[in-house]
């Protein structure tokens, strides 16, 4: 299972499920990483919390914690 905190710079993967629960899920969804969504990978910090990326037209920022939740191929 590859998750989003796992995809490199310059990659462009596909959500396919949310592993969160409650608050957090929706909020995740909320921002628009839904199944089936497109995100492009445009820069990961340093010591690789955030990360940057590119959805649905628009940059979001998400830390690790988060990305961890959320998985694609």
């Amino acid at each position: 299972m590859q998750t989003l905190r796992t995809a490199r710079k310059g990659q462009t993967v596909t959500v396919v499920k949310l592993h969160g629960v409650g608050p957090t899920r929706r909020r995740i969804m909320d921002m628009g990483l839904t199944k089936g969504t497109l995100v492009h990978v445009r820069k990961v910090a340093p010591l690789g919390d955030p990360i940057e990326l590119n959805v649905r037209g628009y940059e979001l920022t998400l830390r690790k914690a988060d990305a961890e939740m959320i998985e694609v191929c």
